[in-house]
């Protein structure tokens, strides 16, 4: 599967098969916007025309779906992707999600972390603890659960038994999912992208973690298999 930067920059993906699993995790996109409330997240900053950040949130082409550019001028700059010092003190491999600081870090040898923003949705305040990444899905499938549908009829026609909503641009799990089992269950807890790029660094209405898709796509291909993840719902020391 080949990833095509408009900016012609270009690196192979690689794609794990994963069967997909059903999720509770988010809504679809159409019904997120409105529930998008600020958060901790600063003011944004003025940017000076920056080529590497161009590159890295430029347009690119992935599974047959033109991805837009992130407009990365607009958002607050402690929330792009960036290096910095870890401060989780856990085992290179791991990924932290520090839930009130809204980052998530991947934890890298020699002291330090990849670091990304995220947006948290009201199930990604509602489970915390130690688990894998059991499934990696690239433009994975929605399939609402029953509870869901009983509150939302209207997504009868995105159930299990109807295959669920296609994969794609308007797909509320965007271009890769990350599936969290906790002693072999599956927790219900994802991680996912999103366009909503303006949901990063804040609280919304529906989910559990969301990066922009082109984070998330570095995310998927930066993790090891069966990775571990540690999620805190209180400030990580150091942190706060």
């Amino acid at each position: 599967m080949q990833y095509h930067s408009i900016s012609r920059r270009g690196f192979l993906l690689s794609s794990l098969a994963a069967p997909a699993i059903l999720t509770g995790c988010t809504t679809p996109q159409a019904s997120m916007s409105p529930g998008v409330a600020p958060g901790p997240a600063g003011a944004p900053l003025a940017y000076s025309p920056d080529p590497e950040l161009e590159a890295r949130y430029a347009a690119f082409e992935d599974g047959g779906f033109l991805v837009p550019a992130v407009p990365y001028q607009k958002m607050d700059p402690a929330f792009l992707r960036q290096r910095v010092s870890d401060p989780t003190g856990e085992a290179p491999g791991t990924v932290v999600v520090d839930t009130p600081g809204r980052f998530l870090y991947l934890v890298e040898p020699d002291g330090m972390a990849m670091r990304y923003g995220v947006g948290i949705g009201r199930e990604g305040f509602a489970w915390e603890g130690d688990g894998v990444i059991h499934w990696r899905q690239p433009w994975p499938r929605w399939k609402p659960p029953g509870e869901m549908i009983a509150r939302q009829p209207d997504l009868e026609r995105y159930s299990v038994a109807n295959g669920g909503m296609d994969p794609g641009l308007m797909n509320p799990l965007g271009a890769r999912a990350l599936y969290i089992f906790q002693n072999r269950q599956d927790t219900l807890y994802r991680l996912h992208g999103s366009p909503e790029w303006n949901s990063i660094g804040r609280s919304v209405s529906s989910g559990c973690v969301r990066l922009v898709n082109h984070d998330i796509v570095d995310l998927y291909e930066r993790i090891p298999h069966h990775a571990r993840i540690v999620v805190y719902q209180t400030p990580i020391a150091g942190t706060a």
